[in-house]
């Protein structure tokens, strides 16, 4: 079900529209981050809220730019606003104990972004949590969200491992995919790797596991 709430917070768009993001709220309830985003004080906003029982909300329409991104980058653009779509998840987040995201929710997820791929012709590698364009900063949608399970129905990738050549750089990888690399510690880069790819151990060490993940994903993915 899509309902409209429009928000005020949005603005004209300088870029076309190449990435889709996904969030969670981090707050108490659906209602409260909806009122959040509605707020012009906040000056802050999403084109969709997606409720815990698989309603839409609608804030702002596609063609114009929502204020989701903050301070970001992934593969050389800074303005994250102006190139996404972004939808906030209803979720607690961390700071409520990282509940698990309903299956309802879940199943309404899948055709959100399948529609927003379809209509923008947005790329694989395009699809990304806020904690990937904002390493260090954000930390959403976290590491219970199944982003193995979106890319199955098409929306993002899943790397398939293999050992790294022992000279394979991490970060020339993690680059490559897409990660700014002056917008936080390295720790804190492979954390924001790890949460999406490896989220049983977000560890923010580059183990074996996680170098063979981003090299196998960087494989994936054409340079810009």
């Amino acid at each position: 079900m899509m309902i409209d709430a429009p928000s005020p917070n949005h603005n004209e768009r300088d870029l076309p529209v190449t990435m889709l993001v996904l969030h969670y709220t981090g707050m108490k309830s659906g209602a409260a981050a909806i009122e959040r985003l509605r707020d012009p004080a906040a000056k802050v906003s999403a084109h969709y809220v997606l409720e815990e029982d698989g309603r839409i909300f609608q804030l702002v329409d596609e063609n114009q730019r929502a204020w989701h991104a903050g301070v970001s980058f992934w593969r050389s653009i800074t303005d994250i606003n102006s190139a996404s779509i972004g939808i906030e998840i209803v979720n607690g987040g961390h700071d409520f104990g990282l509940p698990a995201f309903p299956e309802v929710l879940m199943q309404a997820l899948v055709p959100l972004c399948q529609g927003i791929i379809a209509r923008h012709n947005i790329a694989a590698h395009n699809i990304v949590g806020h904690s990937d364009i904002a390493p260090g900063r954000k930390q959403d949608p976290g590491e219970r969200f199944a982003w193995d399970r979106l890319a199955r129905e098409g929306i993002g990738l899943w790397p398939t491992p293999t050992e790294p050549p022992p000279e394979t750089n991490l970060f020339d990888d993690l680059a490559h995919i897409g990660y700014g690399l002056d917008l936080a510690s390295e720790t804190e880069i492979i954390t924001a790797f790890q949460r999406r790819y490896c989220p049983q151990n977000p560890s923010g060490k580059a183990d074996a596991q996680t170098r063979a993940l981003a090299h196998a994903l960087a494989q994936m993915i054409p340079s810009p």
